[in-house]
């Protein structure tokens, strides 16, 4: 699917994939990743979606634009800038992890609220754990020590705790979605800056608890999927959302820690569900 830019208010190219046609999909990926994320997911989706992926400003196809602007709340207003360029009244909101915390907190801000239609949240929710920080701490911002994709491939089964019966076809697509190949070795395929703005939102890796942005769901269809094996979303984590809202579906991806590709039987079904009842 080929990349498209818009302008985005101060200035910057802002890229997007855009396919299909029905009522509108946004999915939204995680800290350093790009639409891309998602070709796993899109055949296993119904028809009569218009799915619509961006790439966050400072990665992917979209100008990097330094650290101070790779925030939530910059990210959330690219997105309604975004869906006014596409002339899109309401759009779902499909999230893995940063694009779930900006899809909660897009749910709290009222003139945004009313642009959504519901919030599926992968691998994420109010609560942040240390450790999964901690181990975003450590290799955000930095080139990978292998040299090319092969050499990579190969080691992610040793280097990704907590994933298990994973196709070496999968870890093979999954490094060149994320890194480019030059002569010099293996880069990274988003501003390094983004190191800085993340450590500066979570100085020490202490999160306060963002319960008032999933409260601020309320109304709105919800289902979440959490990886087995995730170290970012607990399982405490997940039952004090499942007690808040009895009504959210929930499924667990067995052999994924964070995030699952979703093309998993379980995320499949999941999300199938949650689009089923956005449409009826």
């Amino acid at each position: 699917m080929e990349l498209q830019q818009f302008i985005a208010p101060d200035g910057a190219k802002l890229a997007w994939r855009d396919q299909g046609e029905g009522a509108a999909l946004i999915m939204l990926p995680g800290l350093t990743r790009t639409g891309a994320d998602f070709d796993y997911l899109l055949p296993h989706l119904p028809g009569g979606l218009r799915v619509i992926r961006p790439d966050y400003r400072g990665r992917g196809g979209s100008d990097w634009t330094g650290a101070a602007s790779y925030t939530v709340i910059q990210e959330a207003a690219d997105l309604v800038a975004l869906m006014d360029h596409l002339g899109l009244e309401k759009a779902a909101l499909l999230g893995t992890s940063r694009g779930g915390m900006i899809a909660m907190y897009m749910a709290a801000v009222p003139e945004m609220r009313a642009r959504l239609t519901g919030i599926c949240l992968n691998d994420i929710g109010p609560v942040i754990e240390h450790d999964g920080l901690m181990r975003i701490f450590d290799y955000l911002g930095r080139n990978p020590v292998a040299k090319t994709y092969a050499e990579l491939a190969e080691a992610l089964p040793r280097l990704m705790a907590g994933f298990a019966n994973v196709p070496a076809s999968r870890w093979a697509e999954e490094v060149t979605r994320h890194y480019h190949e030059t002569a010099q070795g293996l880069r990274i395929n988003y501003d390094p800056a983004l190191r800085e703005s993340f450590l500066a939102a979570f100085q020490g890796g202490k999160v306060p608890a963002a319960w008032p942005l999933f409260e601020a769901c309320a109304g709105l269809p919800l289902a979440l999927l959490r990886g087995a094996n995730s170290d970012l979303l607990s399982r405490d984590t997940v039952a004090e959302m499942r007690r808040r809202r009895p009504d959210m579906l929930f499924a667990e991806v067995p052999d994924r820690a964070h995030i699952p590709f979703l093309d998993e039987p379980e995320s499949i079904a999941l999300i199938r569900e949650w689009l089923a009842q956005i449409s009826a």
